[in-house]
């Protein structure tokens, strides 16, 4: 796999060792246990895979290359580049402004915008009316694309099956940038909708049997589906497409429901032998899928709680953070100044707020604790939180002390 040019300050060598190590060890990536590192008094087990993805490195590469390359220019990002808030804030120091917030809020105009200025494209992508719009300015949308390739993959299998027939359902958060931008994508192949969960297919379900009526659909999932969408029409062929962070296992259960249903209310194929529902497995993103592998391989080891740090906005770090709190006490924190012996900042990502937590550690010893991060997180980051956890665990062992082990 390619390797990118990342600045230095987002890694850890100590982790890059560990990954390293882990990956020469087992190339095929069959064992998705965790990683102990035992300092005496504190216990931590690594999550197999973590941090950094490809699309995260290869946005990373191309926004930093872009200040390089243009001394003097004015460069705007359309929104945040990826959903963690270090990276986005040095890349604000570096002069790159945004042009939205992660919902499509305006924070400058586009008409403030000259045909001299540079906009990067974050990774999630965008929609085809914002490359348009950019592209008649005089601005590439192009030049400098982060769009991650995983998600790219999913716009091409949603024009395959369009190709075929199909209509497009979207399981992703509606207001998330690359749900956003998918759907533009889709909607200009095939009739397409979006279903954020099971609540919702099983909605969307009701409508392909005829136990809701036809008339009440543009209501229920309105700002949702594709300009002409027609229940009656273009819910009897249908494959299922994601956004690319969501939990792998609930796109695939939405999968799995909406074939059973409609093979079982039109038949498996219609007259010509055309299947119903089309198989879209590989949409799923390799990195997304190792990172909850992961996860729930490293839930099988017996924890006192588990920290999980990225960006409070992070979709796929919201869901290793559902995956955990299932099974113990579960903390999502941004870095290593969310936490200290008293208490701990962190996140509920369920209603959207900020929590402060007393008395959160536990006083027994030896103290064992679960550490990922999400997929925009740098290592470093995560190496600031060990650090950070060995000073509040009396005589835990110094980091260096398991160096020797992944040299």
């Amino acid at each position: 796999m390619k390797q990118f040019q990342v600045p230095v300050f987002y890694r850890s060598s100590l982790i890059s060792a560990i990954k390293s190590k882990r990956k020469a060890a087992d190339k095929l990536k069959k064992d998705f246990s965790p990683t102990l590192l035992d300092l005496g008094s504190l216990k931590i087990y690594l999550a197999r895979h973590f941090g950094f993805c490809y699309g995260v490195e290869n946005a990373i590469e191309i926004a930093y290359r872009c200040v390089d390359e243009n001394p003097g220019k004015r460069i705007f990002l359309l929104s945040e580049m990826i959903h963690n808030p270090q990276v986005n804030e040095n890349l604000q120091s570096h002069g790159i402004r945004f042009l939205q917030d992660s919902f499509g809020k305006t924070l400058i105009p586009f008409e403030a915008l000259t045909a001299d200025d540079v906009v990067i494209i974050p990774a999630f992508g965008t929609t085809v009316a914002i490359e348009e719009k950019l592209s008649s300015m005089g601005i590439s949308p192009h030049r400098y694309n982060t769009t991650c390739p995983f998600v790219e993959k999913v716009w091409n299998r949603g024009e395959q099956l369009a190709a075929k027939g199909y209509s497009l359902i979207i399981h992703g958060k509606p207001k998330h940038e690359e749900t956003r931008a998918t759907f533009s994508r889709a909607a200009q192949h095939a009739p397409s909708v979006i279903v954020n969960d099971m609540a919702e297919a099983v909605v969307l379900g009701e409508f392909i049997t005829g136990q809701q009526p036809a008339t009440l659909f543009k209501e229920v999932f309105a700002g949702k589906y594709s300009q002409g969408f027609e229940v009656e029409k273009h819910l009897r062929y249908m494959g299922v497409i994601n956004q690319t962070t969501q939990l792998a296992t609930d796109t695939q259960a939405i999968a799995d429901y909406l074939k059973k249903l409609v093979e079982s209310h039109f038949g498996e194929t219609d007259a010509e032998g055309k299947k119903r529902f089309a198989d879209t497995r590989d949409t799923l993103c390799y990195a997304t899928n190792d990172n909850q592998t992961a996860v729930r391989e490293m839930l099988q080891t017996q924890a006192d709680l588990a920290i999980v740090v990225g960006g409070y906005n992070s979709s796929n770090t919201s869901h290793l953070v559902e995956l955990c709190e299932y099974y113990l006490p579960t903390y999502y924190i941004k870095g290593p100044e969310s936490i200290d012996a008293d208490s701990i900042v962190h996140f509920d990502w369920r209603n959207k707020q900020e929590l402060t937590t007393a008395s959160w550690l536990p006083t027994g010893q030896p103290l064992s604790i679960l550490l990922t991060s999400g997929a925009s997180c740098p290592d470093a980051l995560v190496e600031e939180v060990m650090e950070k956890l060995i000073g509040l665990v009396p005589q835990a062992a110094a980091l260096s002390s398991v160096e020797a082990q992944f040299s």
